[in-house]
């Protein structure tokens, strides 16, 4: 038995095959935690009683997981019609230029390093195995790791928003307004710099930059709001 006939026992599993709901999820359960705190963190910079910043909390929270999960599934559909416009073009191709299809898988592979020779073999060989897999994969990248999956986008994204949401609620838990206000900020920056680090060891990188990049952004929204319900605030609107 020659080595090419044996098993290989070498097993590796890469995190880009979990790229798709990944990042759908890492961005739901930022904007989540940061879209509801920046809700109720104006809500309470103007002022209002705990019921509004609460309602307000909850409003975004309900309104914002829908509109993450619609998003996600029509942004995510998109790429799946250019996916299927680009297979259609290839059947179209290979059917009616198959010698000069073949030329260009050849052409990639000497581009990529292989001898002329040896270039063309392997067009040859996979033209005549999978010529249509073949184009898709090395011609245009698409494999079924990196394949679109709008429902697997849509509710990664939705369920992440929501969790990430409900951290700002614990804020309320506080006595008094300004307790209240320190408190939502506190928990949601905690939040964050979570989110970012486990993000970061789903994906394989180090820790501080992407938490810090998640926390820095966070509290520049949350500044932001907080201005504008102060200033709703003073000038009686």
């Amino acid at each position: 038995m020659s080595v090419l006939d044996m098993v290989n026992p070498h097993f590796e599993r890469h995190r880009g095959e979990h790229a798709g709901w990944l990042r759908a999820a890492v961005l739901g359960a930022n904007d989540g935690l940061v879209s509801t705190a920046g809700l109720m963190v104006g809500v309470a910079a103007s002022g209002a009683a705990v019921g509004a910043v609460l309602t307000a909390g909850l409003a975004g929270l309900a309104a914002g997981s829908m509109a993450m999960a619609a998003g996600e599934y029509v942004s995510v559909s998109s790429q799946v019609d250019v996916e299927r416009g680009d297979r259609a073009k290839e059947v179209h191709e290979l059917a009616t230029n198959p010698r000069g299809e073949l030329t260009e898988l050849a052409g990639i592979y000497r581009d990529r390093g292989l001898s002329a020779e040896l270039a063309e073999q392997v067009a040859i060989a996979l033209h005549e195995h999978d010529p249509l897999a073949a184009h898709l994969r090395d011609e245009l990248g698409h494999t079924d790791i990196t394949a679109a999956r709008p429902l697997q986008a849509a509710m990664a994204s939705a369920t992440s928003f929501f969790v990430g949401g409900l951290i700002p609620l614990l804020g309320l838990a506080a006595p008094t307004s300004l307790t209240r206000l320190v408190l939502i900020v506190l928990v949601t920056v905690l939040g964050l710099a979570v989110a970012g680090i486990l993000g970061a060891r789903v994906a394989g990188t180090s820790v501080l930059r992407p938490a810090l990049r998640v926390v820095i952004g966070g509290c520049l929204a949350m500044a932001v709001t907080a201005l504008v319900g102060q200033l709703v605030h003073v000038t009686g609107i």
